[in-house]
């Protein structure tokens, strides 16, 4: 099995998806595009593609980001989804696959930047590959937006800042608004990335200290990240 991570920053790393990948000893495969490596030219031989999450959003143009093309990804999770590939979109990731599918991405009601809990819909209740999830559990967040809904789309996940924290687009492509792959490593990297970020947002609900951050234990939602990924690329494709 090969997976395909497409990276939009140096500081937003795969973390567990990709600790879950070499665990499993899938063949796995890179679009660093802060590094100008080239997008994936197809989906041929794209088992599973995971799109990262960053801090630009599905209307950054190139202009503004030049190593971030919103047109040539939502095209290349188009082709993925068409030839049956497995597809999970993380944050960014997961508004591109909304937009990707003709769903608009929209801003969320709260910022959410640390580990806060997300509540399963009954849809979500429902979903075999969410079965580790409970009736829901703390997750880490770091955005200001959310995925967009297609007409066909289930919402499974909630939180108390976002309505639309994981959104199952077709049987095999699902989008994680939250980060399910933070690691006390990986957490790093973002606060140094995000200092003023975290200074100018200090004072909203959903927001945590860099020390909050560096406290909080990652370590079982990553457990229920894996169950959930083991069971998606077990799902047959239609």
């Amino acid at each position: 099995m090969r997976v395909h991570f497409v990276v939009h920053e140096s500081f937003e790393a795969p973390g567990a998806y990709e600790q879950w990948a070499s665990a499993r000893g899938w063949d796995i495969t890179y679009s660093r595009v802060y590094e100008h490596e080239p997008l994936s030219s197809s989906a041929d031989g794209i088992d599973l593609l995971v799109v990262m999450g960053g801090p630009q959003s599905p209307a950054t143009t190139v202009q503004e980001c030049p190593h971030f093309n919103a047109a040539a990804e939502k095209q290349l999770i188009a082709q993925c989804v068409q030839q049956g590939a497995a597809v999970v979109g993380v944050c960014l990731g997961s508004q591109l696959i909304g937009e990707a599918l003709g769903a608009p991405y929209a801003h969320s009601p709260q910022r959410e930047i640390g580990l806060f809990p997300i509540m399963l819909t009954q849809a979500g209740l429902n979903d075999p590959l969410l079965a580790d999830f409970g009736r829901g559990l703390p997750v880490g967040h770091w955005h200001g937006d959310m995925p967009g809904l297609t007409a066909d789309c289930a919402v499974l996940a909630t939180s108390e800042g976002c309505p639309r924290q994981i959104v199952r687009y077709q049987p095999r492509v699902y989008g994680f608004q939250c980060h399910l792959e933070f690691t006390s490593t990986t957490i790093e990297p973002l606060i140094d990335a995000s200092t003023d970020e975290l200074t100018r947002y200090a004072n909203l609900p959903f927001v945590q200290s860099p020390a909050e951050l560096r406290a909080n234990d990652y370590r079982p939602m990553n457990e229920v990240l894996f169950g959930f990924l083991d069971r998606l690329v077990a799902t047959p494709a239609r």
